[in-house]
């Protein structure tokens, strides 16, 4: 097996893995009080920075077996918020080649709206389905809270996960050189 192939699949690996210990960590009772602020949705804010950064490591078939998982696991209603979230990374990652060049800001602002519409179109279908649902304002800090956690999540990807855009010289990307 070539380098890049097994790069590939490595990182294809630790995207699972990571989703994994992301749900772990979500489901372990560290503090028996409830939560006074709700927990950002730390794995769509990785998936999102995955996507535009390097969008083979993370298959639309990983991204949605890691969010069914955690549908199921959080005990939400199975299959919206990870159809939602395959739609956003699957716009991001047709959008991602134009953000290249915009910069980081015009890409967290991307990424800021497509959670927001996330956010607002589960709550939306949830409402027309006529499912029981809490108060508005957490779900509006929630999604808050995870776009301003977005910078954080592409830092720890770029510098502890090497989960970088590739340049224009790198063997790893489609059509090039090992």
């Amino acid at each position: 097996m070539d380098r890049a192939t097994s790069r590939l699949w490595m990182m294809r690996g630790l995207y699972l893995a990571l989703g994994v210990l992301v749900m772990f960590f979500h489901l372990l009772p560290l503090d028996t009080r409830p939560d006074r602020w709700p927990f950002p949705e730390l794995l769509i804010a990785l998936t999102f920075a995955w996507v535009l950064r390097r969008p083979d490591d993370v298959p639309t078939l990983s991204v949605a077996f890691v969010m069914l998982m955690e549908d199921l696991l959080l005990q939400r209603p199975p299959g919206l918020l990870a159809a939602l979230v395959v739609m956003g990374a699957s716009y991001l990652r047709s959008a991602g080649p134009g953000m290249r060049d915009a910069g980081f800001v015009a890409e967290w602002t991307s990424v800021g709206a497509v959670i927001s519409t996330i956010f607002l179109s589960n709550r939306l279908v949830l409402g027309l389905l006529s499912v029981e649902q809490g108060a508005m304002a957490p779900v509006l800090v929630q999604a808050a809270l995870t776009v301003v956690v977005y910078p954080l999540v592409v830092i720890f990807g770029q510098g502890v996960l090497g989960v970088r855009r590739p340049s224009a010289v790198d063997p790893t990307i489609r059509g090039g050189q090992a």
